[in-house]
């Protein structure tokens, strides 16, 4: 599988250094290295395509690492860096990062899209010095109505980050209506 990797990335002529294992998922395995001197990921899939197709579309809405490219099962992109959300929750100034994260869920919700990893994020979502990056775009579906803020905040109210009891009934609203009035009122009480 390495020489595979290094086999795709000399053909292409990306001269990623000093590349190494960085993770391995379900459904991949990630390594790490550089390209010139900004530092990328080189995600090996069997559903990179899937997931290239995704952060194509969603770099154009600031969601997700930059894509540089994608082939077959490979998939390059910017190294997203950070602190996995679940370790960043108990710091005192989580609120500004809690709304960054749903005003990026309300996006994905505006544009049918549902991610599914939001209900247990903590993967899913880095934070580096106030900035916010999605990764793993590999399940994302269109469906008729996103619910990416409503499952981010199920994930607030589970680890009591936010009062179920002050949440409830504007996730109700937002989920009938998913309009920028009802989305505004939820970040209001976060």
């Amino acid at each position: 599988m390495e020489s595979d990797l290094y086999m795709f990335l000399n053909k292409n002529m990306m001269r990623i250094e000093n590349l190494e294992f960085l993770a391995k998922g379900k459904r991949s395995s990630v390594y790490a290295g550089f390209l010139k001197k900004n530092k990328v990921a080189v995600k090996i899939s069997n559903r990179a395509r899937i997931e290239g197709k995704w952060l194509r579309l969603l770099n154009r809405e600031g969601i997700g690492p930059k894509l540089i490219k994608i082939e077959k099962d490979k998939l390059i992109y910017e190294f997203a860096d950070g602190r996995r959300i679940g370790d960043c929750l108990k710091d005192k100034n989580i609120k500004p990062i809690i709304k960054k994260i749903l005003k990026q869920c309300r996006s994905l919700d505006k544009l049918k899209i549902n991610k599914k990893e939001l209900v247990n994020p903590y993967k899913h979502i880095l934070v580096d010095k106030g900035k916010v990056v999605m990764i793993d775009f590999e399940r994302c579906h269109k469906v008729n109505k996103g619910k990416n803020v409503t499952q981010f905040c199920e994930y607030l109210m589970r680890n009591k980050i936010v009062n179920r009891k002050r949440l409830t009934s504007l996730l109700k609203k937002y989920k009938s209506s998913q309009n920028d009035k009802n989305f505004k009122m939820i970040l209001k009480r976060v």
